[in-house]
């Protein structure tokens, strides 16, 4: 186990710029905001919001991948990230195949994530496209020879999602419940991405806590051959229950690949949503929010109060059943069969949204 520990010197100026130009757009958060991106000079330490990053073992992230740390001014001046503009600034999510038993569950669990990240990407508009079948994708597709599952071809998809991109948009964004391959020599990814191109697609089916244990439902009973275009194989395909847990993962990780859409790479300053992972357990010990770095990135992608976006992400972390918006199309009794929301593991985070608005509004 190894901590990754910068100096402060160092944070700084992978925050702020040795640069009068760059440092100039620093000068324009209020002493508030100020006073709380900067508590990311001291990672770690006693009662600091933010932490260093924690290495468990080679086969983490950033052994595994060595890279050069995107500081912010790196960043800014990267030629070719995309910023949203007036004519591009709404985020598209596309659900490609089941998401569960259809139902008022499967409508809300889209609808939570929708909301998730319109207040993530607090100044953005994210709106829903309508669902698609594996079938409409013409997508290719293989049996998985570990896990037995079935996995669906990211590049294919991607293709798809071009098409489907509307006009107006930012990025597009598939999810899926069906595992994902990205090449014929890989076992699985989690997603993939189009930076150039602003679409991403990435899969929640490993989120199931059974996923890699040999009770796993979605393990196909009987071998099957893989046949192009024969796409009945995933007519009443297993997908995940509807957990706290999967929520949070679900969340985690659609706003880091979000993210990358912006032009922000993988965060080795310290602990942060935008830290790669190699698996699961590595993605789990990520937080949900940016760190003071990645933060300022999006704040200069976007433009937003700091304060206004947290209480965003705390009013829909807290929000109650009657503050839900009814799933467009959801008939009257689908409403009486309304699930609360399923944030019990948010509970961290909302105790660390609230640190950071106590001393945002704090005079």
């Amino acid at each position: 186990m190894k901590v990754i520990q910068h100096s402060p010197e160092k944070l700084r100026t992978a925050l702020v710029s040795n640069s009068k130009t760059i440092a100039k757009l620093y000068s324009k958060y209020t002493e508030e905001e100020r006073r709380l991106l900067e508590e990311g000079f001291h990672p770690g330490t006693p009662g600091s919001l933010f932490k260093p990053i924690t290495v468990h073992s080679d086969s983490d992230w950033i052994p595994a991948h060595p890279e050069e740390p995107q500081d912010f001014e790196t960043f800014y001046k990267d030629p070719y990230r995309r910023t949203p503009d007036a004519d591009h600034s709404t985020i598209y999510l596309q659900t490609i195949g089941s998401f569960g038993e259809v139902g008022v569950q499967t409508d809300q669990y889209v609808e939570w994530l929708r909301d998730y990240c319109q207040a993530f990407f607090y100044g953005l508009s994210v709106n829903l496209l309508p669902a698609v079948t594996v079938a409409e994708t013409g997508c290719s597709f293989r049996v998985n020879s570990n896990s037995h599952n079935l996995q669906i071809l990211t590049g294919d998809l991607l293709r798809f999602l071009e098409k489907r991109k509307p006009k107006d948009a930012f990025c597009i964004v598939g999810i899926t419940m069906i595992d994902l391959y990205p090449k014929d020599s890989w076992n699985f990814v989690f997603g993939q991405a189009s930076l150039s191109m602003g679409m991403g697609i990435f899969s929640f089916a490993r989120y199931d806590d059974n996923f890699y244990t040999r009770s796993y439902a979605g393990r196909l009973k009987k071998q099957i051959e893989a046949k192009p275009g024969a796409y009945s194989v995933f007519e009443g395909y297993y997908t995940p229950p509807i957990t706290s847990t999967l929520l949070l993962r679900s969340c985690k990780t659609m706003t880091h690949e979000i993210g990358h859409m912006f032009g922000i790479k993988h965060c080795q300053w310290m602990n942060c949503i935008m830290q790669g992972s190699n698996h699961l357990e590595e993605s789990d010990r990520r937080p949900l929010d940016f760190c003071p770095i990645c933060l300022h990135k999006l704040h200069v992608s976007v433009g937003f109060q700091i304060a206004e976006r947290y209480k965003a992400l705390l009013l829909w972390m807290e929000e109650d059943l009657s503050q839900i918006s009814r799933p467009e199309g959801a008939s009257s009794c689908h409403a009486s069969l309304s699930y609360p929301k399923p944030t019990e593991a948010f509970h961290a985070s909302k105790l660390w949204l609230r640190r950071c608005l106590d001393l945002l509004e704090k005079h």
